[in-house]
């Protein structure tokens, strides 16, 4: 999960509007596009092609972003098509931006959902989460993957007679084979990973039972504690609520975004690891790895180590173009955020 915008409402000077590219092997998901979005990917991991859109909601700074991007791609030659997925109203949204990005050389599809539909992939799935967001529609999403079959013991097949090879193959899809049936030679089913964002929302019912036992939650953390009225009254959530509804959930890490240029991400980062300790606040430009759940916890990578792990190999980022340091002058020191493209 790579956070090329992880401010809300407006842009700051250290992050960007809401944006977020899921990589899972060649697929490409964008969550949400804000204003400065191509801008963002350009400077830091590329404008890659990507095979879908999902917007949480139709407030300008979760898509104002995307009819330029559209654009881009239409000037880049785009030849694959490309689907946007949103809530309803979705339609009549993208018809009145077609006088921004005119015609285009690729096929552009538009996706009403409706709420827990779920988009079906190869190996996963993408389900829209009714959440709660002042007035109108509102999603989060979680990505779900397909459970694995088990480890294959290929001693104890051959033991059983079993001719290593493409045999063993046939047990893994759940084939029996010489009387041998997979239960026999299958350790148990590998649960797949899941990750849930939460778009803008007030705490929410819906979204906790989806993020339950999730690898990540990305949850919004407008507001910390002390403006919990406002909170409320505009649909979003504090800092301390995204870390209590991670708790009940039991998810494996909680990740703050949509922060407030009101508020410091240090206090709402202890606001939110006085509830859920494994609480992060990622940057603009960080990224989340997210191992399958027998390999490790997920890890939130800075900007600044990736960067600087590239100097020091002397290998690129993912597009291998230049790229300009976040603050400008490559350094991120541990106290300070990396200033994000203005």
């Amino acid at each position: 999960m790579f956070f090329a915008g992880t401010g809300g409402s407006v842009p700051g000077p250290r992050r960007g509007l809401p944006a977020i590219l899921v990589r899972r092997g060649a697929d490409r998901l964008l969550f949400d596009c804000g204003e400065g979005t191509q801008r963002q990917l350009v400077r830091s991991v590329g404008l890659a092609d990507l095979d879908s859109v999902f917007l949480t909601h139709f407030h300008a700074d979760h898509w104002l972003g995307l009819p330029g991007m559209l654009k881009s791609f239409a000037l880049r030659e785009r030849e694959q098509p490309l689907t946007i997925y949103g809530p309803p109203g979705l339609r009549d949204l993208m018809e009145q931006a077609r006088f921004i990005y005119g015609r285009l050389p690729y096929e552009l599809s538009v996706a009403e959902l409706q709420a827990t539909e779920a988009v079906e992939r190869d190996g996963y799935r993408v389900a829209a989460i009714p959440v709660n967001h002042h007035r109108g529609h509102a999603f989060g999403y979680a990505l779900v993957e397909d459970a694995r079959p088990g480890h294959l013991d290929p001693e104890l097949a051959e033991r059983l007679g079993v001719t290593p090879g493409p045999d063993f193959g046939r047990l893994q899809r759940g084939e029996t084979v010489n009387g041998v049936t997979p239960e026999q030679v299958m350790g148990e089913i590998r649960e797949g990973r899941k990750i849930v964002i939460s778009g803008d929302t007030s705490p929410c019912e819906a979204l906790r039972i989806a993020a339950h036992e999730a690898d990540v939650l990305v949850h919004e953390a407008t507001f910390t504690e002390e403006d919990a009225p406002r909170a409320r009254e505009t649909g979003h959530s504090t800092a301390r609520q995204a870390a209590e509804l991670a708790r009940e959930a039991q998810v494996r890490m909680l990740a703050l975004v949509h922060l407030s240029i009101r508020h410091s991400a240090s206090d709402c980062k202890a606001q939110a690891r006085a509830v859920f300790p494994a609480a992060q606040v990622p940057r603009d430009f960080d990224t989340i790895e997210v191992p399958f759940p027998e390999r490790g916890p997920p890890q939130l990578v800075r900007w600044s180590e990736r960067e600087r792990g590239a100097g020091e190999s002397g290998v690129g980022v993912e597009n291998g173009g230049q790229v300009d340091a976040p603050n400008g002058d490559g350094t991120a020191g541990a106290d300070m955020e990396p200033v994000a493209p203005r």
